[in-house]
This record gives structure tokens, C-alpha cells and sequence, in this order.
């Protein structure tokens, strides 16, 4: 029965962060190997993105950016585990996560849902960029409040005894 279940083919997205010095020609022939191991799982590869570089959230042995990839592909269960196995083995590759995808959502309609998302978060780090200039620019005229003018507070008024607040550590 276990091998049975081993047959169905099943929907999967990658995502894989390689080292930001690796050559163009290094990531195509990682790209290949993986479409290769995936056909011979009885699959499909669907979608090949390139995302390009980007500032990783937590820095990876001394490396703040990398090169951003995603896949989606239909194959087999074994297809995963020889997939892991290569990329564990190349030392360009950083990190990289496989995904189940739920099997009564299409491909073509989750790359879709997924480029949408991607757009939206890309529009909203814009806006924040924008803003963040938006203060540097007052801070640099004077007007952002980061010095020790603390008019805005107005009278605080006597505060009376604050009392005993506790051992200091």
C-alpha cells in the first residue's frame, strides 16, 4: 500500500536562496539538473522564476544577500527527497525549502495568486522606502524632532513624590 501512494503525483513549489556570487552558468545548470531529477520521477516542472538578488532576513555564513529562485512542478514523492539530496551536496546553495501545494488548486492559478502577492509586497516596501525618505528629508531640515527640543510635551505640571520605586539592579 506504501508503494502504491509513492506513484500519485503530487503539486510542489521550491524556493532556493544560492550563494550571490554564483555564475550565471551555475544557476542554469542547477535549474537543469533539477528539471532533470523531476522528469525522471515520472514529473513536470511548471514554472521557473528568477527573483534576482535580495537582502536575506538573517545573514547566512557572513552573507547578507543571495539569489532568489522559485520552481512549481507535479512529481512524485522520490522526486523531493533526490532533490534535497543534490542540493544539500552544492555548496552554492544556501537554503532552499520544497512546499506541498494543495491539490485542487491548478498551477497556472497558484503562479497566478503568487505574482499578484508578489506585486502587492513589492508596492508596499516602495510606499515604505518613500516614506522613510520622507522623514530622513525632515530630520535634515530640522523639523523631525530628533534633537532635545521637547516643546510638544507642554507643562507636565508637579508630579508630586514618586515614592519608593523598588530595588535597583
Amino acid at each position: 500500500m506504501a508503494g502504491s501512494s509513492s506513484k500519485v503525483r503530487r503539486k510542489y513549489e521550491l524556493v532556493v536562496i544560492m550563494h550571490p556570487d554564483a555564475s550565471e552558468d551555475e544557476q542554469k545548470s542547477l535549474f537543469k539538473r533539477n528539471s532533470e531529477i523531476v522528469k525522471t520521477f515520472d514529473g513536470s516542472v511548471n514554472h521557473i522564476d528568477t527573483w534576482g538578488k535580495r537582502k536575506l532576513g538573517n545573514p547566512i555564513d557572513r552573507l547578507t544577500r543571495g539569489n532568489y529562485f522559485h520552481m512549481t512542478f507535479e512529481a512524485t514523492g522520490g522526486a523531493i527527497s533526490e532533490l534535497e539530496r543534490t542540493m544539500r551536496i552544492n555548496d552554492k546553495i544556501l537554503r532552499f525549502q520544497h512546499t506541498r501545494l494543495d491539490d485542487r488548486i491548478s498551477l497556472v492559478k497558484f503562479v497566478e495568486k503568487f505574482k499578484e502577492a508578489l506585486v502587492e509586497t513589492a508596492n508596499r516596501e516602495r510606499e515604505r522606502e518613500i516614506k522613510n525618505q520622507q522623514r530622513k528629508a525632515m530630520r535634515a531640515e530640522g523639523g523631525g524632532g530628533g534633537g532635545r527640543d521637547r516643546g510638544d510635551r507642554g507643562d507636565r505640571g508637579d508630579r508630586g513624590d514618586r515614592g519608593d520605586r523598588g530595588p535597583r539592579m
